[in-house]
């Protein structure tokens, strides 16, 4: 009766965590590495050491991108363009199946880089697939990237993932890069963490490209650029200079915040 009733009470032990070896898995499979995501270091965006790629902002795959609206994410592709021009970086363009649904990059993006040529690409789904386009990253002569593409999930993290693979430092704009949906987004966005990607907002870009207000280009030189694109600090600084040209402070003001 003992006998028969062993391989019952063995099984209810592991069941309840009384055997030593309580893992119910192949105890030869190693246990899940909780840090490695976690141990990359802070490194910063040096703005003298670094390249903006512009990758399949194209007015077809506009439509696709469903984790922004059309207005928001607009704006955020201009933006993220524009940085080139602020910053004075070197700039690459690429897009895929143009002469398709796809379509070309926008007008405006255009107008800004007028003397940089597109890289077309055929086929290649992942840019770094293709040897034009490495070759333009590569001449560059910059070790770090910031980029941003249609799709987050495909362009943008196959791109990022090679570029790191290929011993760059990787700055994905996560608002300039939009994906078939919000799920989508975040897949992307954790994996290319992982694979030691920084994934950063517009403003820590730029605040991150700039280091310091006093900079050149600082104040002075970014706030044209804060105003059309990043109107939530642009009005800010609107409301401080009317604030300070009129004189007039309400009352109380100065009380609450003194309070504070």
């Amino acid at each position: 009766m003992v006998t028969t009733l062993l391989p019952f009470l063995f099984i209810f032990l592991v069941g309840r965590g009384a055997v030593a070896d309580s893992n119910p898995y192949n105890s030869s499979v190693p246990p899940i590495n909780t840090t490695s995501c976690n141990s990359n270091v802070f490194e910063r965006i040096d703005k003298n050491n670094v390249a903006l790629l512009i990758v399949d902002h194209q007015v077809g795959l506009f439509n696709m991108v469903k984790d922004y609206t059309p207005t928001e994410f607009s704006n955020n592709i201009l933006a993220h363009a524009a940085l080139g021009k602020y910053f004075n970086l070197p700039v690459v363009l690429t897009t895929t199946g143009e002469a398709g649904p796809n379509g070309p990059l926008p007008q405006e993006i255009l107008d800004m880089y007028p003397d940089v040529p597109v890289i077309k690409r055929q086929g290649e789904i992942n840019a770094w697939d293709n040897p034009d386009f490495q070759a333009a990253v590569k001449a560059t002569g910059k070790k770090q990237v910031i980029l941003a593409g249609i799709t987050t999930e495909v362009c943008t993290a196959f791109l990022a993932m090679s570029l790191r693979e290929a011993g760059y430092t990787v700055f994905a704009n996560a608002e300039a890069s939009g994906a078939t949906s919000l799920r989508a987004a975040n897949d992307a966005n954790d994996r290319m963490r992982s694979g030691g990607v920084h994934v950063y907002s517009m403003f820590a870009i730029v605040s991150d490209l700039m280091r310091d207000w006093r900079n050149k280009p600082g104040s002075l030189e970014m706030m044209p650029w804060f105003f059309k694109y990043f109107p939530a600090y642009g009005y800010l600084v609107r409301a401080h200079v009317a604030s300070i040209k009129s004189g007039v402070i309400f009352p109380g003001e100065d009380e609450s915040v003194k309070a504070v």
